[in-house]
C-alpha cells in the first residue's frame, strides 16, 4: 500500500490491553484492496474486530452490528455521501468519512451527510486513531442521574436503557432511548430543536436528523401524541391521549 493515503510506517503504538479501551467492531468501506487490506491488518493489530467491504451496496447491508464505520466517499457502485446518508437515517453508528476528496465543500457536503468526523487522504495512522477514540467518546452518553421516568403506561429505563410500553419492550436505537428519555424526563416543557441536536448529537448531524428519529419512535410507540412537534422551536413529550 502507498503512502499516499495511510502512514503506517510512524513510531509504533501499542496496542491496548483488552478491558483498558473499548475492542470496536469496526467496518472498513473501502474499494481498493491493497488499502483495505493495510487498515485492516493496522486495526486488528490493535484489538479491534474489523470486517471489510468493498462497495456501498456492500456496506448498507453490513453496517447494523458495528460499532464504527470508516467509509471512503468514492466507491465503485454508490455515492459514499448517499451511503452516509442511508446509515444516518436508520441508525447511529459513528461514521468516519476517509476519503481523498479534501476540498471545503467536501468536508461540509460528508459532515451534512451525517459523518461524525471527516479524514483527507493522505492521513497518519495516530492520527485516525484518535479520531476514532474522540467520535467514540462523543457517543458515549452519561447515564442520568434519575433512573427511570414513567408516564402511564410508558416507562423509560436508564438503568437498562429499556423502554416498555404496556409492558412490552420497545425495541429502540441508542439514540431514540436519549431522545426519548430527555423529553419524557422533561414533560410539558418545550425543548428546542437545537438543544436536542447539541445534548444528543453533538456537532455531528443532518437536517432530517431528529426528524427522522422522532418519526420512528412514534411509529414504535404506536401513536404522534407521545411526541408533540411545536412549529419553530422544537417538541414536548406528550401522551397517548394527545
Amino acid at each position: 500500500m502507498s503512502q499516499r493515503s495511510i502512514n503506517l510506517k510512524e513510531p509504533h503504538i501499542p496496542a491496548p490491553r483488552r478491558g483498558e479501551a473499548a475492542d470496536w467492531r469496526v467496518l472498513v468501506v473501502e474499494n481498493d484492496p491493497a488499502e483495505a487490506e493495510a487498515l485492516v491488518r493496522a486495526l486488528k493489530r490493535h484489538g479491534h474486530d474489523v470486517d471489510s467491504v468493498t462497495s456501498g451496496g456492500a456496506a448498507l447491508q453490513s453496517y447494523a452490528d458495528v460499532d464504527l464505520v470508516l467509509i471512503d466517499l468514492e466507491l465503485p457502485d454508490l455515492d459514499g455521501l448517499e451511503v452516509c446518508r442511508d446509515i444516518r437515517s436508520t441508525c447511529d453508528v459513528p461514521v468516519i468519512a476517509v476519503t481523498a476528496r479534501g476540498s471545503e465543500l467536501d468536508r461540509v457536503l460528508g459532515l451534512q451527510a451525517g459523518a461524525d468526523d471527516y479524514l483527507v487522504k493522505p492521513y497518519g495512522f495516530r492520527e485516525l486513531m484518535a479520531r476514532m477514540e474522540a467520535v467514540m467518546r462523543r457517543v458515549r452518553t452519561p447515564t442520568p442521574a434519575v433512573r427511570a421516568v414513567s408516564h402511564g403506561p410508558l416507562r423509560v429505563d436508564a438503568g437498562s436503557r429499556e423502554v416498555t410500553l404496556h409492558g412490552r419492550a420497545v425495541d429502540v436505537t441508542r439514540k431514540e432511548f436519549d431522545l426519548l428519555y430527555l423529553l419524557a424526563s422533561n414533560p410539558g416543557t418545550v425543548i428546542p430543536r437545537k438543544r436536542l441536536i447539541h445534548q444528543i448529537w453533538g456537532d455531528s448531524w443532518s437536517r432530517r436528523t431528529v426528524d427522522t428519529h422522532v418519526s420512528s419512535l412514534r411509529n414504535k410507540l404506536g401513536g404522534s401524541g407521545w411526541i408533540v412537534t411545536v412549529r419553530g422551536v422544537g417538541f414536548r413529550f406528550g401522551g397517548p391521549a394527545n
